[in-house]
C-alpha cells in the first residue's frame, strides 16, 4: 500500500490537485467494488471501524427501512440524515454521495410528488445500482446523476435541503464541498449531514493510511475545523452535534447550517 500526503498542508496547487485526484480514485475504486459485491462490509465498507453494520443502529426505523428498494441499503451510513432534515412536501432534496439510494428514497416519500430528489455520486457502479433501485420500485420524483460531491452537476440556488450520510468526511477537499453546497442551495436552504468528526486531531498515521481513510477514520475534520469551514463558507446556525457521548477519537455526529 502506498502512503499519501497530508490532507490539511499541500506543497503546491498542483501537487494539491495530483493528491486529491489519487484518494479520490482509491475512494472510487473501493466503493465501486461496495456496490458490486453488496452486501458491503459495513460502514464505509471498512467493517465497524466507523459504525454499526445494523441500520437500526445508526437511527433508522423499522418502518423506514421496509419502505425502501431491495438492494438500496448497502450499510454504508453513519446516521439517517433525512431524519434530521425536517423535510416538507414539495420540497428539492440533494444527497451528497448517494450510494444505493436508502437517503434519496426515503426524502422522495417526505417530499412527496410535488417534490423532487436528486443523488449525486461519482462512482458508476453505485449510480447504476441505485438507479436500478429507483426502477425495480417505480418511484419517480427520484434522480442520480453523476459527478463529484466538490463539482455539483446542480444548478445554483435551486436546492432547499441538502443530505449526505458519512460522505464529506472521503473527501479529499471539504471547503469546496461546503462552498458547492452553499452555492446551490436556494436562500434559507438547509444542511443536514451524517457524518464522522475528530474529537482532537487525528494522528498522522491514520491520516496518511488509505484504509483508514476510505474507512471513515483518517479524512474525519476536528469539529472547530467543521465550523470554521461552513462559517467560511458562508453558511449560518452552524451545529454540529456528536451522536453519543463517547472517549472514541472518531466519531458520528450530526451536521446541520442554513444558507442566509
Amino acid at each position: 500500500m502506498r502512503p499519501f500526503a497530508s490532507f490539511c498542508v499541500f506543497p503546491g496547487e498542483k501537487e494539491a490537485r495530483k493528491t486529491m485526484g489519487d484518494v479520490r480514485e482509491v475512494v472510487r475504486e473501493r466503493y465501486g467494488r461496495v456496490a458490486a459485491e453488496a452486501p458491503a462490509e459495513g460502514c464505509c465498507g471498512g467493517g465497524s471501524s466507523c459504525g454499526s453494520t445494523n441500520s437500526l443502529d445508526v437511527g433508522y426505523s423499522d418502518k423506514e427501512l421496509s419502505q425502501i428498494p431491495e438492494g438500496s441499503n448497502l450499510g454504508l451510513g453513519c446516521g439517517n440524515p433525512q431524519g434530521i432534515a425536517a423535510l416538507s412536501p414539495g420540497e428539492t432534496v440533494l444527497d451528497l454521495g448517494s450510494g444505493g439510494g436508502i437517503d434519496c428514497f426515503l426524502a422522495a416519500k417526505q417530499v412527496g410528488d410535488s417534490g423532487r430528489v436528486i443523488g449525486v455520486d461519482m462512482t458508476p457502479q453505485m449510480l447504476a445500482r441505485a438507479r436500478a433501485n429507483a426502477a425495480k420500485s417505480g418511484i419517480g420524483n427520484v434522480e442520480f446523476r453523476l459527478g463529484e460531491i466538490e463539482h455539483l452537476p446542480v444548478p445554483d440556488e435551486s436546492i432547499d435541503v441538502i443530505l449526505s450520510n458519512c460522505v464529506v468526511n472521503l473527501s479529499p477537499d471539504k471547503p469546496a464541498v461546503f462552498r458547492d453546497a452553499f452555492r446551490v442551495l436556494k436562500p434559507g436552504g438547509r444542511l443536514a449531514i451524517s457524518d464522522m468528526v475528530a474529537q482532537g486531531p487525528v494522528p498522522a498515521k491514520l491520516r496518511n493510511d488509505l484504509d483508514s481513510y476510505t474507512g471513515c477514520i483518517g479524512g474525519a475534520a476536528e469539529i472547530p475545523e467543521l465550523e470554521r469551514m461552513l462559517s467560511d463558507a458562508g453558511f449560518v446556525d452552524v451545529r454540529i452535534s456528536p451522536k453519543a457521548a463517547s472517549r472514541d477519537l472518531v466519531v458520528s455526529a450530526n451536521i446541520e447550517a442554513r444558507r442566509p
